[in-house]
């Protein structure tokens, strides 16, 4: 159950549920990190719950556009491995899994030196509320940034895992991490009394845990690949390879991130009680996105594997069966939310004002979230094949063009919040419409790392077999 998949053979929509399963617990349980956080916060702050809610939905944005350097490197990763692994190229896979470690090593020790520095002045620039609110802000974000070592090793890891086929690992040790987190939590906030930087306290401690025993894993596989130290030193081969695949997805984050701190600023606008609200619109929303994400991961795995391999139909084949599974599951979720979403948002908090403005915006949502679930199919399919760089325009044209000016725009002439979640149905109808052109183009049945068949004759174990 715990080796390296190979999903170049047998049925694509078992391959791609069976991967996507276990990860799609994971996200759910990663998830699960920042939401008991401001439950917690929420409900053992007494009166100062809905200003602690409010100040770690500010960091947010800037949370996710400091990410991206991490999502980018996780991604390019994640590509090449999954090639390699599916031409069943050993060397090449084992130099592509020594540059992605060291890599990580140097992104998240510059992330901890360096980004702590500006937290105040950006948390200023997007007109998060004076007081305590900006206070706890500054001290959650720099809590999380000084310990970016543990969730740079463990998001680039688990792509590297994933990139493998093996999905269950990942969610052995995010539970525990997440089981490990929710206790501290408890124990940091309700119990030592530490608020809002208890609660990142934990976190972090959390996400050590999870990346050492990631770490720890891929040290175990070695009948797929080799690890040493010159595997380890960073060479252009690779390098170069991984930045080319990666920084278009980076790219891509980061213009959706800048829009998010964009539109964060106008969420501020609108008061405490509203920032709050938009606090458990996303937390809720985290949970939501996370099926459609997982079969956006499943599809880019089993895309890379299959390009590897030279079995381009087969990529189409899994993507229609994909593409059904991910909006069917996108349906079922949505008349979840719109059942039990005051329950759910009722965790957070006990204002009833900040409730209905929380269900208000999630009916709104709840009406693009299988348009965005097909989107998220059809782009991953064309990463997983190496085109990295068309998705990144199409990022860049659906931000700049339509989510930021649509947001703006709504919001002068409704005079209203609901206008900010209005603005991200059309921006998702767009870049789902963009997906689809791109796909039905074709050109990304060029772009993959690997060309021709699969290795052959070398020392290659999956599954327990040698192949």
């Amino acid at each position: 159950m715990f080796a390296p998949r190979d999903m170049t053979e047998g049925s694509p929509w078992k391959n791609l549920l069976i991967f996507t399963i276990p990860m799609l617990f994971g996200n759910i349980v990663q998830q699960l990190y920042s939401t008991v956080d401001a439950i917690v916060v929420g409900q053992f702050m007494g009166n100062d719950g809905d200003n602690a809610l409010a100040a770690i939905g500010s960091t947010m944005p800037l949370l996710f556009l400091i990410s991206v350097l991490l999502i980018g490197i996780s991604s390019g990763a994640g590509i090449m491995v999954s090639q390699y692994f599916g031409a069943k190229k050993r060397e090449e896979l084992s130099f592509s899994i020594g540059t992605c470690i060291t890599a990580i090593t140097v992104c998240g020790l510059f992330m901890m030196i360096i980004f702590p520095l500006g937290t105040r002045p950006l948390l200023e620039l997007i007109r998060t509320p004076e007081g305590n609110v900006l206070d706890w802000a500054v001290d959650y974000l720099n809590i999380l940034l000084w310990g970016a070592l543990g969730q740079a090793f463990y998001n680039i890891l688990t792509g590297i895992l994933r990139g493998l086929g093996d999905s269950l690992s990942a969610l052995l040790y995010l539970i525990i991490a997440c089981l490990l987190n929710i206790a501290l939590d408890l124990l940091f906030v309700a119990v030592f009394g530490w608020g809002v930087a208890g609660a990142a306290v934990a976190t972090i401690i959390a996400q050590f845990v999870s990346g050492a025993l990631c770490l720890w894993r891929l040290f175990q596989m070695r009948a797929t690949f080799d690890i040493g130290v010159k595997y380890l030193r960073p060479t252009k081969a690779y390098m170069l390879p991984m930045i080319k695949l990666g920084l278009p997805t980076g790219a891509s984050q980061a213009i959706f991130s800048l829009a998010m701190v964009l539109v964060q600023s106008l969420t501020n606008s609108f008061g405490e009680m509203f920032i709050a609200a938009n606090v458990i619109v996303m937390r809720i929303d985290g949970f939501v996105v996370m099926p459609i994400f997982s079969f956006a991961n499943a599809i880019m795995v089993f895309a890379g594997q299959n390009m590897g391999a030279g079995k381009i139909d087969r990529v189409r084949q899994g993507t229609k069966q994909c593409a059904f599974m991910s909006a069917g599951t996108s349906f079922v979720i949505v008349l979840g939310i719109l059942f039990f979403g005051r329950a759910i948002a009722g965790l957070f908090t006990d204002t009833e004002e900040i409730i209905e403005t929380s269900m208000r915006m999630l009916r709104v949502l709840a009406a693009g979230y299988i348009v965005f679930a097909l989107g998220q199919v059809f782009w991953s399919v064309i990463r997983g094949a190496g085109d990295t760089m068309t998705p990144m325009w199409a990022s860049l044209i659906s931000v700049v063009a339509v989510r930021v000016p649509s947001a703006y725009l709504l919001v002068y002439l409704m005079k209203e919040p609901d206008a900010l979640f209005y603005s991200l149905l059309v921006s998702w109808s767009f870049t789902a419409l963009l997906s689809v052109f791109a796909y039905r183009k074709g050109t990304w049945r060029d772009k993959g790392i690997v060309r021709g068949e699969a290795g052959e004759g070398i020392d290659f174990q999956v599954e327990g077999e040698a192949k």
